[in-house]
């Protein structure tokens, strides 16, 4: 099993855990939400299994689905009384899909994110920044893409399309 750098060490709430990671995210069905970094946290609270969840933007439709499929997930483990929290802050980054989440989103046909969301250096963030890096096709691996339009199939990604095997493609925003 994959081990999951917020996977709890305690034996009950890790098998919560385990239970809620085994649900996909339904916008991606490849990806789990736990290797999406949807998935924050979970614990056996007198008797009750707490999943804690964050959106991947405000007001993302997907999470009254994610929410009903964990519930269900823990109802078939066994889990009598459960409860999912859907939590706003910190924000949701991409920096917290794991290695193994870009991975697939690159073999479903989703370009993962290029670059970490999080400042390189403290303080103020200058106007004129370097441009990000390339986006790479995940079909040919190509760096000759180019945008298409800033919104794809859903918000959180954009349209590119590349310039070397002419397939157009998801690309996941970083943020």
């Amino acid at each position: 099993m994959n081990t999951h750098p917020l996977r709890p060490a305690d034996a009950e709430a890790a098998s919560v855990w385990d239970t809620a990671a085994t649900v996909p995210d339904p916008e991606i069905p490849v990806i789990s939400i736990a290797d999406l970094g949807i998935l924050r946290d979970a614990a056996l609270i007198d008797g009750t299994a707490v999943v804690t969840i964050t959106p991947t933007y405000s007001g993302c439709p997907a999470m009254d689905h994610i929410t009903r499929e964990v519930k269900e997930a823990l109802s078939a483990a066994g889990y009598a009384d459960s409860r999912v929290d859907l939590v706003l802050q910190p924000a949701w980054t991409t920096d917290w899909i794991t290695e193994l989440g870009r991975d697939q989103l690159r073999e479903y046909g989703i370009a993962p994110p290029t670059h970490s969301s999080t400042p390189t250096r403290p303080g103020p963030i200058p106007l004129t920044l370097a441009p990000p890096p390339p986006v790479a096709c995940p079909r040919c691996g190509s760096t000759r893409t180019r945008n298409i339009a800033q919104f794809g199939s859903t918000s959180c990604k954009a349209l590119y399309s590349c310039e070397e095997c002419l397939e157009p493609f998801d690309y996941f925003k970083v943020h």
